[in-house]
């Protein structure tokens, strides 16, 4: 998977560069969200406005990685589109993670 890593303050925000996290990528994209977070990234803000599809796969990666993080650190999305927010919404996953239209507005939420 490719990502754009950036910092707003603390907050590490990592932009996934791909349209769809599937079945066929969800191993490696949650591998590496498992790395951000071993290198001490404890809050994590996913950046998902280029990607257009996500499926149980990816929704699992999510959740594999949520559970990394634990109660000392914080996983949170921004920037999902319409597509991505309806499968969200369809699992109720948008009750597990917390979502802002922005990286800035997630990073601020955190202070």
């Amino acid at each position: 998977m490719r990502f754009e890593e950036s910092k707003i303050g603390k907050v590490f925000v990592a932009k996934v560069l791909e349209s769809r996290i599937s079945a066929d990528v969800a191993p490696r994209f949650k591998e590496d969200i498992i790395n951000y977070v071993t290198k001490g990234n404890r809050t994590l803000v996913l950046d998902l406005s280029e990607v257009t599809f996500i499926d149980s796969s990816g929704l699992g990666a999510l959740i594999a990685s949520l559970k990394v993080i634990g109660n000392d650190g914080e996983l949170m999305l921004c920037g999902v589109r319409d597509s991505v927010a309806s499968m969200f919404k369809l699992t109720r996953m948008n009750k597990v993670f917390r979502m802002f239209p922005s990286p800035e507005e997630a990073a601020a939420a955190t202070l």
